[in-house]
């Protein structure tokens, strides 16, 4: 079994400079920092002042970003992305940034987040002579702006948007320009930061750090921040829509070391874990975390409690997504190929397993199973976020709700197919207070099945079967 299939996907992450030498080294170093958020594909488009130049690949980004690709990317402006696909297939044509030119110019645009309408759009626009590329719901955007009656690229780019539903954190490239863009309702993270006399824009904070530029904001649900020589323009040409920033964010999907949402992730998760303490507390002998992302619960967890806090099951980070198993007879495998447990810290005592969600249950069997043949006397699993019920529309890759576990079987179910001694999900209310989060301007749509938007033919499909 391929370990990644039971995970949420990472969605992607966006990153962009304007005003900087080393405009390419700098995407391709922020780039680096968001690799956690998609590890298909990546790329850069740059900008000379007169110009656009372009590198897209398959792989990671220290793999295909190397020196000499570097070298031809000129300009002192570039955007960047690292995929992980949500919506159309996994090619070299699906991969980001988009670049065109049309009658507003050269434009280049890369996305994070999904449109939920955008098979209609293209079923419209291919009706109206368009023809595509790939299979990306971002190229719809980008027909869109060509089409658009408007005096310049950034009139037609928020003419475009004003009309666009769903989830979108865009970064827009032109020769002279970068404009970033965040949905009126905020799901996906946007951010804004200094590095000397630059600008840059990332997905996530962590981006800033490893480049040392200063993080000077969230930017807004519904803003758009055009940079240029002039300096920062922020504008708001959309209708005001109520709020639905993403809660997986912080359960998962960002690095513990950045600020999402004006919050910091490594703190929301710590407090998630003391809250899951005291909302399905267990007597046990060890808290251990499934890495990585389960560590900061856990530690949260082991600090309410009082249990002693261990990293008794060690992760490797360097497998790969495909491998031969010897054999169907070994149980197994395929999670022990990133996960192996401590067995002198394991053996004989009664453990409490700590992880950010339960997809499918497979994986979580198999965890279960690992720890109790490394001696556990008892297992008992906590997790650090409500059961995920729904699929998402919002730029994550999620299972349909057939395959969710949680759809399909009570909590006492659940905990008889992964054959743990106990189960606890932290329930919405404690995860939200956990985060620090107003319940009306988030999204929790995976747990609840409440969209904040339609989705298709005017209903709130709740099934992407």
């Amino acid at each position: 079994m391929d370990f990644s299939l039971d995970k949420f996907k990472e969605e992607c992450g966006v990153f962009g400079i304007f005003g900087h030498p080393e405009a390419s080294t700098l995407t391709q170093l922020g780039l680096f920092a968001l690799q956690h958020r998609g590890q298909e594909a990546c790329g850069i488009v740059s900008s000379d002042g007169e110009d656009l130049h372009q590198f897209r690949s398959m792989g990671l980004v220290a793999d295909v970003l190397t020196e000499d690709v570097l070298r031809k990317l000129e300009g002192t402006s570039a955007i960047g992305h690292t995929r992980y696909s949500t919506a159309g297939k996994n090619t070299i044509k699906e991969v980001q940034p988009f670049s065109v030119a049309c009658r507003h110019g050269k434009i280049a645009v890369c996305h994070n987040g999904n449109l939920p309408f955008a098979a209609q759009s293209r079923a419209e626009l291919e009706k109206a002579g368009a023809i595509f590329s790939s299979t990306s719901d971002t190229e719809t955007i980008l027909h869109g702006i060509a089409r658009a009656e408007a005096e310049n690229a950034i009139e037609a780019i928020a003419k475009v948007l004003q009309n666009t539903e769903g989830a979108f954190s865009l970064l827009f490239l032109t020769p002279t320009a970068l404009i970033a863009v965040r949905d009126p309702r905020g799901f996906r993270p946007l951010n804004l930061g200094k590095l000397k006399n630059a600008w840059c824009v990332a997905s996530e904070t962590c981006a800033f750090d490893l480049i040392d530029a200063e993080y000077v904001r969230e930017i807004k649900a519904g803003e758009m921040l055009v940079v240029n020589e002039s300096g920062l323009h922020s504008s708001f040409p959309f209708a005001e829509k109520p709020h639905s920033v993403c809660a997986f964010e912080h359960v998962y999907f960002s690095r513990p070391d950045s600020t999402i949402f004006g919050r910091s992730v490594n703190e929301s998760r710590h407090r998630m874990g003391k809250k899951l303490a005291i909302e399905h507390p267990a007597e046990a002998d060890l808290v251990v975390p499934v890495p990585d992302s389960g560590v900061a619960a856990g530690i949260g967890f082991a600090a309410q409690s009082g249990i002693n806090f261990r990293q008794a099951i060690i992760r490797n980070h360097y497998v790969g997504r495909t491998f031969i198993e010897p054999s169907q007879s070994i149980r197994s495998f395929g999670v022990r190929l990133k996960l192996n447990p401590i067995r002198d810290l394991i053996n004989g005592r009664r453990v409490v397993l700590v992880d950010d969600s339960i997809v499918r249950g497979t994986t979580s069997k198999k965890i279960v199973q690992m720890v109790r043949e490394a001696g556990a006397k008892e297992v008992h699993i906590r997790i650090s976020c409500p059961p995920t019920v729904s699929p998402c529309y919002y730029g994550v890759d999620t299972p349909r709700k057939a395959d969710l576990i949680a759809a399909q079987m009570s909590v006492e179910e659940v905990c008889r197919y992964i054959e743990a001694d106990s189960l606890g999900y932290l329930s919405l209310e404690g995860m939200l207070e956990a985060i620090n989060i107003d319940r009306n301007a988030a999204c929790v749509a995976c747990w609840d099945g409440k969209y904040p938007t339609l989705i298709a033919n005017g209903q709130p499909t709740i099934d992407n079967s």
